[in-house]
């Protein structure tokens, strides 16, 4: 917010809002690419272009006006939270046809920025793991692991063609997710101090490097609390439930339960937690309304994680919330100033 007197607040400008979160995300991409290689650069590249030219093409079909809304950010935004969510070497169609629901169904089908009642990233997210699983499914060890470090040339050739150097396949570069390596050692009934002495986790891709990408985002999203960007009350409360549920299961069953910090620190927790639970259009507006819908997304977050059919399940949990925003928001707004009665219900006089 901009000060212009005692007693008067200026909203910031969208652009800089967008800026600014864009800004935050960079060193989380920075690591990223460290990790995992250039790939994800490309993938960036791939969702800006076609977030831009879907936003450029809905706007024209409703005869809105394109270059106040093309410049706003928004749809850039979006194009990098999806294609952080994505695996890095997936097909450059994958991204695409992401970005595409996400900009042209997601946002544009409910009339646009501020109407969407769901995060229009997490949509494209959700319809890819859904309709392609094994796609998904594909991610690329990092590139300190034995046999796994293409060149960005190397990589960007397998986004576009599929194609690797001769005498390489991707089953020789590809690794499963810490989160995933865990649920699915878990559904086999390994414990966990066998998990953790697995190969995954010996090599260092947990918690050090994967450990590292999400201290990234995590400082980004301390950026974007002091710049009053976002409100604390979302991470806090997300971040908060998750370390709870996971911390007593873990105290109560520490054989078959992960422990706090390995949900804080890898999967999609802290870029959830500061860039995607905190969109100000699909969440509460009230500051109790952000507390609970926060929270049951962290809690959410830990059941499907734990019980359910997907590793990482901050998606899901937080379209699931999405749907449940407005009637938060109606039943935590405060009471009226001069009236009585229930809050938000208008009471009488």
């Amino acid at each position: 917010m901009i000060r212009t007197s005692p007693h008067f607040v200026k909203p910031t400008p969208l652009q800089v809002v967008m800026l600014k979160v864009a800004g935050a995300l960079l060193p989380g991409i920075a690591v990223y690419a460290y990790v995992f290689g250039a790939g994800i650069l490309l993938q960036l590249l791939l969702a800006t272009i076609t977030a831009l030219a879907t936003e450029a093409a809905c706007l024209k079909l409703r005869n809105y006006p394109i270059k106040p809304f093309i410049t706003d950010g928004s749809a850039i935004v979006t194009a990098w939270l999806l294609a952080l969510s994505l695996p890095p070497l997936s097909s450059w169609w994958m991204i695409v046809l992401a970005t595409v629901i996400a900009i042209g169904l997601a946002k544009h089908l409910y009339g646009g920025l501020g109407q969407n009642p769901f995060n229009p990233a997490m949509i494209g997210f959700a319809v890819m793991i859904v309709s392609f699983p094994a796609q998904m499914s594909r991610w690329n060890a990092p590139l300190s692991l034995p046999n796994a470090d293409l060149t960005p040339l190397q990589q960007f050739g397998y986004i576009f063609t599929g194609q690797l150097p001769e005498g390489l396949s991707f089953d020789t570069l590809a690794s499963a997710t810490p989160l995933d390596a865990m649920k699915t050692a878990l559904m086999q009934s390994h414990s966990m101090s066998d998990i953790l002495s697995g190969a995954i986790f010996q090599a260092g891709y947990f918690p050090s490097e994967m450990g590292w990408i999400a201290a990234a985002f995590l400082l980004g999203g301390l950026f974007l609390l002091q710049q009053r960007v976002i409100q604390w009350q979302l991470p806090v409360a997300f971040l908060a439930t998750l370390a709870l549920f996971s911390g007593v299961f873990h105290l109560l069953n520490p054989a078959h339960y992960s422990s706090p910090f390995f949900h804080l620190f890898s999967g999609a927790a802290m870029l959830g937690a500061f860039f995607i639970v905190t969109d100000p259009v699909t969440a509460p507006t009230t500051p109790r309304g952000r507390l609970i819908y926060a929270a049951l997304i962290g809690l959410l977050t830990w059941l499907i994680r734990t019980y359910g059919g997907y590793p990482d399940g901050v998606a899901f949990a937080v379209i699931i919330m999405n749907i449940a925003a407005p009637f938060i928001d109606q039943y935590t707004q405060p009471a009226v100033f001069g009236r009585k009665g229930v809050a938000g219900k208008g009471g009488k006089a």
